[in-house]
């Protein structure tokens, strides 16, 4: 190529507000109910083929679950191996791509995402992952959009980085792809998620082995599709939805695996690293690992704050999509000077909100995304009400009857040390412990030590003295810290988005640290003058 390719500058893409008379809001009602009309069967996808395995699972609304949506084909044991081997022999010809043809492809993704098909996008994570208008929105359209146009900046800025060159030399440093392939393990709650696990390391020349969660397979496939509409060549991203514990045991223990891309639970992401530790000396060369697993995030309310302010950020936080965000706020700490009326607003704030399915747009909440999911938010709710220490404030009912309904559900406890104060949840229920306002500082450290996650956190204060001493004292606690905001809600290019401590190894998605861990380096040098002499200058006598 002659000339300096630049990627042009990303912003983040404007989110559409779906307002009544908007033509975004009626196109995305007709894309709804044309989903809705008919079942679709989907395959896997490796080395470009559509393969059917016959095994086939429903895909069905989680907030309407007499409704079939369609079928999908699981993997298995030959068809990881086969994806391995379509990743293989992509890999030389992908790997060597000029980067710029590399980043044409997922820009070209970014604007159909963000252009024609926006409306399936989003109606598929709809029905799929039973998410309202708004969540989809923002995740599906406008955060895929932002990983496919700021990830290629980054990457060149990632090649822009080049060694100081001395006199009569010159160096550099060249950013190769990885030999062998990444394993892209992701989550039901983003499609953003889906989308960014397996292109992050594919834009940088990787190929990819790509296992979507069951219950988000729906609009992944739709992104497959995108891709391939993109020109993403064959067997670069090879879609292979299945059971865990059929492909991963195939794909972990392969000598040419090499790294894993996952965001999923905590005892997942341990239970892969162990696999790796145990067949290390198997490996062409050491996997990277890149995992971002959840938490316990936090809201600290200093006694200064505003109050509505954080009231919202309280209902906000806790009960969009259902409190199924690893971000979502599950624990808060309130003074005793300002909780009667915080309790108040909460509980009014529950009480107004709109449960049902995402078809209607006024609601504010929908379903969990599966039975197990609802069972297991409904035995901690049980749990709760048959608990001394523990009393529910706000919400507390359950309804699987059509979907898997849970109420947002407030509940308050007099130890700081409960289980509800520790464990990740994953569902609308939001624990709070009131504390003496006098002891904020003690309270601060209280939240530090309590949880052993770090992924996001808040805190509430007018006071800046306060603020000071929460960025100080609860330093380590999140890898996104908000002040006077909800902890939801990262923006690629904005609030890189990751934690430390039992919420995985922060490589931060959405920002040039994690595009670095999908390359490795080398170094050359050339010499322009080289010496004709081994003899030195001080050999020389007197």
């Amino acid at each position: 190529m002659s000339g300096s390719y630049r990627i042009p500058t990303p912003v983040n893409e404007p989110v559409y507000s779906h307002a009544p008379g908007t033509p975004e809001r009626e196109e995305l009602k007709k894309k709804i109910q044309e989903l809705r009309s008919k079942e679709i069967e989907i395959p896997l996808i490796i080395g470009g083929e559509r393969i059917k395995t016959g095994n086939l699972v429903e895909i069905r609304p989680p907030h309407d679950h007499q409704h079939i949506l369609g079928h999908y084909h699981q993997a298995g044991e030959p068809e990881a191996k086969q994806a391995i081997e379509a990743t293989l022999e992509a890999w030389r010809e992908w790997s060597e791509l000029p980067w710029e043809d590399r980043a044409a492809v997922f820009l070209k993704a970014a604007d159909l995402i963000s252009g024609p098909h926006r409306s399936l996008i989003n109606a598929s994570t709809m029905l799929g992952q039973s998410k309202n208008v708004f969540q989809a929105e923002i995740d599906s359209a406008c955060e895929v959009a932002d990983f496919f146009r700021f990830n290629p900046y980054y990457m060149q800025f990632i090649y822009d980085q080049q060694p100081f060159t001395a006199p009569n030399q010159l160096t550099q440093v060249e950013y190769r792809p990885l030999e062998g392939f990444i394993f892209a393990v992701s989550p039901f709650n983003f499609t953003s998620i889906n989308a960014n696990l397996p292109t992050a390391p594919a834009l940088m020349g990787n190929v990819v082995v790509f296992k979507p969660a069951s219950t988000a397979v729906y609009s992944a496939y739709f992104l497959m599709e995108i891709l391939e509409e993109a020109g993403l060549p064959a067997g670069v991203i090879n879609f292979i939805p299945g059971r865990g514990s059929k492909i991963g045991p195939i794909v972990l223990k392969d000598p040419d695996l090499a790294g894993v891309h996952f965001t999923g639970s905590t005892s997942t992401f341990q239970s892969m690293w162990r696999t790796i530790g145990e067949n290390i000396e198997n490996y062409k060369s050491y996997p990277r690992i890149v995992g971002e697993t959840g938490g316990k995030d936090f809201v600290v309310a200093h006694e200064s704050t505003d109050l509505q302010e954080l009231i919202v950020a309280l209902l906000r936080g806790s009960f969009e999509y259902q409190g199924q965000k690893c971000s979502a706020t599950s624990r808060a700490y309130i003074p005793d000077t300002i909780w009667e009326e915080v309790k108040e607003k909460l509980i009014e704030g529950v009480n107004s909100m709109s449960m049902g399915g995402v078809e209607d747009f006024r609601n504010f909440m929908n379903a969990v995304i599966d039975k197990d999911s609802f069972d297991r938010l409904k035995g901690y709710i049980e749990a709760v009400k048959n608990s001394p220490v523990v009393e529910i404030i706000a919400g507390g009912n359950y309804d699987d009857s059509k979907g898997y309904f849970i109420q947002p559900t407030i509940v308050r406890t007099n130890d700081p040390g409960h289980f509800l104060m520790c464990d990740e949840l994953f569902g609308p229920i939001l624990t709070v412990y009131v504390y003496p306002a006098d002891q904020y500082i003690e309270t601060l450290f209280l939240c530090n030590e309590t949880s052993p996650y770090g992924l996001t956190g808040s805190v509430f204060a007018r006071n800046r003295d306060a603020i000071v001493l929460a960025r100080k004292i609860l330093r380590h606690a999140a890898g996104n810290f908000y002040i006077n905001d909800k902890t939801t809600g990262a923006v690629v290019g904005q609030q890189p988005f990751g934690g430390g401590r039992a919420s995985g190894t922060n490589d931060k998605a959405g920002s040039w640290l994690n595009l670095i861990r999908w390359v490795s380096t080398r170094s050359i040098k050339e010499n322009l003058l080289p010496p004709k002499d081994y003899r030195y200058p001080f050999m020389e006598s007197k």
